[in-house]
């Protein structure tokens, strides 16, 4: 079995909620092996904010929704990373080096922007399956929605690459400040 990180997308938000209730007596049934679980939102207000509506673990770890994987993934797409890598902001990214960092990191960020579009509400899973057909049954058959399955382990080095190139865009950053610059400590004095 491998771990996915598996995308839901529903024509209707209410969809969504009810994806995560089945999905979670799936769970409980013992046909799909699943770990983390969010509804996540995409606003539809300009500012491409990513926000987790409901968060599941089901490992027992009592890992909260910032703290998991599924966290870490929204909170570069709508923090100030997603921001920095100009994945919202196109006239952002000016020498071609910075367009072929950004490409290589923007992976499952892109996609996910795509699947769960402006407005939008979806569901984010991580399972192992060893039979697909019962999230299919209830997604795709009884809800209407979509789904797309991501291996775990590129979706994980695609968060990496975006943490570094985000470090390596601030450093860059702070060197090309002026010395004279103000600083964030010095106006919290």
């Amino acid at each position: 079995m491998t771990k996915r990180v598996i995308i839901m997308n529903f024509e209707l938000e209410s969809q969504s909620y009810q994806a995560f209730s089945r999905v979670k007596r799936l769970a409980a049934e013992q046909k799909i092996k699943a770990e983390q679980m969010a509804v996540v939102s995409h606003t539809n207000d300009g500012q491409h904010n990513f926000t987790i509506e409901d968060f599941l673990d089901f490992t027992g770890n009592n890992k909260s929704a910032t703290g998991g994987l599924i966290g870490m993934l929204v909170g570069i797409l709508g923090g100030p990373i997603g921001i920095l890598l100009g994945w919202f902001t196109g006239g952002m990214i000016g020498a071609s080096q910075d367009v072929k960092e950004v490409k290589n990191a923007e992976g499952i960020f892109k996609f996910l922007i795509d699947k769960i579009g402006e407005g939008e509400t979806g569901l984010i899973l991580i399972a192992d399956e060893e039979d697909n057909r019962p999230l299919n049954q209830v997604v795709m058959n009884e809800l209407g929605g979509e789904i797309t399955r991501l291996e775990l382990a590129e979706v994980e080095e695609d968060i990496k690459k975006a943490q570094d190139l985000a470090q390596q865009k601030k450093a860059q950053a702070t060197a090309e400040k002026p010395a004279d610059a103000p600083t964030d400590s010095d106006s919290e004095q």
